[in-house]
């Protein structure tokens, strides 16, 4: 790991700790069973950019600081940002465009989400409907977010890109 990779994945984790810590109760969603925090994925998101131990360190940070906050339930949806920034470097070192990487690991993010509260007790129709659907939706606004930080970050010749990928496959 290079020393820069470092550096943007502890500065990512940082962001990705205080959203829920700093600013999730102006962020925060709360429509039981169901929450969200606005922005919550933002870093994760970026952190794919850089390379998946990046993203996997990142999405550790993620779900230790809504557990610290929010408990086990909304903290073990957060462990899902692990397998979904993790997925989404793969694919994004594999060629995939940010873009395609984000949409392609929805279904991985709401299905997971959806899954992990099962065994705190919420019924089927409330873990698929309410939780899967509305961490969907929760997912498609964040990627926006993310695809508009990292234009702005392009723009001030600030790239993130992980180094040596190959050639995008879609934009």
């Amino acid at each position: 790991m290079k020393v820069k990779e470092l550096v943007y994945a502890a500065l990512l984790t940082a962001l990705a700790l205080m959203i829920p810590l700093v600013f999730g109760t102006y962020l925060r969603i709360y429509i039981p069973p169901f929450s969200a925090t606005l922005a919550s994925h933002l870093p994760v998101f970026l952190s794919m950019l850089i390379s998946p131990f990046a993203a996997i360190f990142v999405g550790f940070g993620s779900a230790l600081g809504f557990f610290l906050v929010t408990g086990p339930v909304i903290g073990a949806r957060a462990a899902i940002h692990i397998l979904v920034g993790g997925t989404g470097a793969l694919l994004i070192k594999k060629g995939y465009s940010f873009k395609l990487a984000l949409l392609l690991v929805l279904p991985i993010h709401a299905i997971g989400e959806a899954l992990i509260v099962l065994p705190f007790g919420f019924s089927l129709a409330d873990a698929g409907i309410i939780v899967g659907v509305g961490t969907a939706l929760h997912h498609v606004a964040d990627a926006f977010l993310a695809v508009a930080v990292y234009e702005l970050l392009k723009a001030a010749s600030f790239d993130l890109k992980q180094e040596g990928i190959p050639k995008q496959i879609s934009n």
